[in-house]
């Protein structure tokens, strides 16, 4: 006779006290026999329910064989239930029963380092979660007079965001583009970019492959991101139901840290395919057809759940980013001026610059930070204003230098300079800098200082002025990791440091320019 071990024995106690406590939540509501109903149809994840007259909206219901459903359409005859698991086990004529309770996930920190599907089932080798509290996948956000400003910074350890774009705690903030422009890298960047600054961070993985969804998830544990992560996932062979209860089951998730005091990023990846998955449940359910064939209350789908992101008074935030692809550059389709209306501010990720190699391919003309730029640290005020005016400059002149034009020298000089600006704002795939190494990078580019190195070795040049800095100005690099603004005394050390590097890697040659 095989014994269980103490683990196999605590995984069953876990799993029987969690069906004890569903019946107990059952006999509290009082189920009775005239609240059990009888399947008439099932097909494509949804069932037709017939009986459940008292029924409310979004209540869970369980089906004869213990799979649950989501009471989402209610009829004078009939209720249409959203399956959140998959259709074997349910025909016509199966009983379904009331549970009085509305959808609910596993909140706390037993949520912390887990990979969990949206009902907050394990999909990792880390057993049952042991989460002592459970919180309502739908909430309302908080209140207005709950709220105040955004102040603080939020960092995502990418050059062109946190000094262009700059995201503030409590700040929602879009990454559009299309397909394979890097829109996951630069989320999955700013998770990164967490460890040791005690933000807690949750990624919503909607509609993703399984081979991609692996691969990202290799990248956080291996970079040891997994230890103040949770990441929920609803993969593109799921139930369309359980993909259209994801975001809000990690809002859920998060909010829970929010409201204990702790800052929290939550990256929602991506919500295009969250609204593909409620529009296949609306034409399901029959509802009728809008624009594009999405229903009229797909605003009000991402509305609500996007408006949970905040600055509490009390200390805690949320900050969200969510993710949508966009067709062929357009983004005055149906979902990106939704989303676009809903946030504060986008960044937009450009496939032609992603084509030449420019990574992270933001678009600097086409992205925004409505808000940001309030909680942006200090340090970053003396190249930011000078960067954003330089480089829109010099794409600007790139664009007329094409037509072979004869250019004046200060044309040159600027295409020269901006061709330096663009290639210091390059980093590769989850390539996180500190907010100090990225002020001296920055500076130097835009100064003009290493306007003598070539293009090709500047990057090696960025490389040895932040080694030297770190190791020669230390204090001024960690005044500026703690929010402090460049002085001139700064600039000026920093100036003749540049200028050092820049003599020992040569001037640049006339092809360069």
């Amino acid at each position: 006779m095989n014994v269980p071990d103490r683990p196999q024995l605590a995984d069953l106690l876990s799993e029987e006290l969690e069906r004890l406590g569903r019946v107990a939540r059952d006999r509290r509501h009082g189920l009775g026999v005239d609240e059990v109903g009888v399947v008439v149809s099932v097909g494509s994840g949804i069932a037709t329910v017939r009986g459940l007259s008292r029924v409310r909206a979004d209540e869970i219901v369980r089906f004869a064989g213990g799979e649950e459903g989501l009471a989402l359409d209610l009829r004078r005859d009939d209720v249409g239930v959203v399956l959140l698991g998959p259709d074997a086990g349910i025909g016509a004529g199966s009983e379904v029963a009331r549970t009085g309770r509305v959808l609910d996930v596993p909140v706390g920190d037993a949520l912390l380092g887990r990979v969990v599907d949206p009902l907050g089932r394990p999909l990792d080798d880390g057993g049952p979660v042991r989460a002592t509290r459970r919180w309502p996948v739908e909430r309302p956000a908080a209140p207005i007079f709950a709220r105040e400003a955004v102040r603080r910074p939020l960092q995502t350890g990418l050059k062109v965001v946190d000094a262009l774009f700059p995201i503030g705690r409590g700040q929602r903030e879009l990454i559009v583009g299309d397909r394979q422009t890097g829109k996951s890298t630069v989320a999955l960047s700013a998770v990164l970019a967490q460890a040791g600054t005690g933000v807690r961070c949750v990624v919503c993985a909607i509609g993703q492959r399984g081979s991609a969804t692996a691969r990202w998830l290799a990248d956080l544990r291996e970079r040891g991101a997994l230890e103040y992560t949770t990441v929920v996932v609803a993969a593109s062979h799921e139930s369309p139901g359980l993909r259209y209860v994801a975001p809000y089951a990690a809002a859920s998730i998060a909010e829970s840290w929010m409201e204990d005091g702790h800052d929290v990023l939550i990256v929602y990846d991506d919500l295009t395919q969250h609204a593909r998955a409620y529009r296949e449940l609306s034409l399901l359910l029959r509802r009728p057809p809008g624009r594009e064939a999405f229903p009229g209350d797909i605003f009000y789908l991402h509305a609500r759940l996007l408006e949970r992101a905040t600055q509490l008074k009390d200390g805690g935030s949320l900050t969200a980013l969510p993710v949508i692809e966009t067709q062929a550059q357009d983004l005055s389709a149906y979902i990106p001026t939704n989303l676009i209306s809903i946030t504060d501010g986008q960044i937009y990720l450009s496939p032609n610059l992603a084509a030449r190699g420019v990574l992270p391919a933001v678009d600097v003309g086409r992205s925004v930070s409505r808000v940001g730029g309030k909680a942006q640290n200090d340090g970053y005020r003396a190249v930011a204003g000078d960067l954003r005016l330089a480089y829109t400059q010099f794409e600007e002149l790139e664009g007329f230098s094409r037509f072979g034009t004869e250019l004046d020298t200060e044309t040159q000089r600027v295409l020269q300079r901006g061709r330096r600006v663009r290639e210091a704002l390059t980093q590769g795939p989850f390539e996180t800098i500190a907010v100090g190494d990225q002020i001296v990078a920055l500076w130097a580019a835009v100064s003009g200082a290493f306007d003598i190195v070539p293009v090709g070795r500047l990057r090696a040049a960025e490389l040895e002025l932040r080694r030297r800095a770190r190791e020669e100005f230390g204090e001024l690099l960690a005044r500026l990791d703690a929010g402090e603004a460049l002085n001139d005394d700064d600039a000026e050390r920093l100036g003749e440091l540049a200028a050092s590097v820049a003599d020992e890697l040569g001037e640049a040659s006339d092809g360069d320019a």
